[in-house]
């Protein structure tokens, strides 16, 4: 089996300062947090962007100046992941914007879900509209799947010719209205993805670690962070997303499998080493 990729989800569109207050927020915040993971051992920095009053935002600018503040510190320079989920009730055209920074990867969210007690909107004709600028840019999606059914719904992109890029999906697994976080499910989704294609595992709250062993069992990558869950442990609060990271990469060790560089992120999700630099920051 590959290494093991590690993604650290810093930030998230719904997680506030009152609930985690070691959430990073600022351009400079993120930077730090992304540094922070990276030095732990995660290759892909998934990143939400906040406004100054910590409300979630898609505006192109402010990721803009997120992307240009993790460049600046971080070595090795991650894989900077842009949601294009952004925060319920968003458009397609606000959800978009981080895609025209020509990022290497981007996440494209495959299908509607119950998100808790609200209604995330991810008809196909989204789909399509997110999966065909995409290709265009030539950034890679990360399909976002919260029920099998999206599994299916995102193969349908690749069969319809939209996407003709590497198949990498992200489950995630235990968001309350979705699917659930157990092995029997995870185990479903992943036997419909086909066998070239790459899948991490994001458990939600208590499934976090559950989720990161199965990950590790059947070949997956792993995916943790404060989007996903604010606590270490029962009860304790973590004091940065690098504490998941850490923990991720023994669980990794543990398997046998070592953790990925984000070199060999990009050589395993089949995105060049080189593309990081047609970032649009200029």
């Amino acid at each position: 089996m590959s290494k093991v990729i590690i993604t650290a989800a810093i930030c998230g569109a719904e997680v506030t300062k009152a609930q985690q207050p070691a959430l990073p927020v600022s351009a400079e915040e993120l930077a730090l947090e992304a540094k922070r993971c990276v030095d732990a051992g995660a290759s892909i920095i998934h990143l939400h962007v906040r406004n100054a009053d910590g409300s979630p935002t898609q505006d192109r600018e402010i990721f803009k100046k997120a992307f240009i503040e993790i460049r600046k510190i971080c070595d090795p320079l991650p894989i900077i992941q842009p949601s294009t989920g952004g925060a319920v009730g968003m458009t397609a055209t606000e959800r978009l914007q981080a895609v025209d920074l020509k990022p290497e990867m981007a996440t494209l969210d495959c299908g509607t879900v119950n998100f808790g007690d609200e209604i995330f909107v991810n008809d196909l004709p989204l789909m399509r509209e997110f999966a065909n600028k995409m290709s265009k840019l030539d950034v890679v999606p990360e399909l976002e799947c919260f029920d099998i059914s999206h599994v299916i719904s995102a193969t349908r992109l690749f069969d319809e010719g939209l996407l003709t890029c590497h198949k990498h999906f992200d489950m995630v697994m235990g968001i309350p209205g979705a699917i659930d976080g157990s092995a029997k499910s995870l185990v479903q989704m992943v036997d419909r993805i086909g066998h070239k294609a790459t899948f991490t595992v994001a458990g939600v709250g208590r499934f976090q670690t559950p989720m990161m062993l199965m990950a590790a069992a059947m070949g997956g990558h792993i995916r943790v962070g404060f989007e996903d869950n604010i606590y270490l442990s029962r009860g304790v609060l973590a004091e940065s997303n690098a504490q998941f990271v850490e923990k991720a990469v023994r669980i990794a060790q543990e398997a046998g499998r070592g953790v990925a560089s984000p070199a060999e992120a990009r050589q395993i999700l089949e995105i060049s080493n080189g593309r990081a630099e047609k970032l649009m920051l200029d």
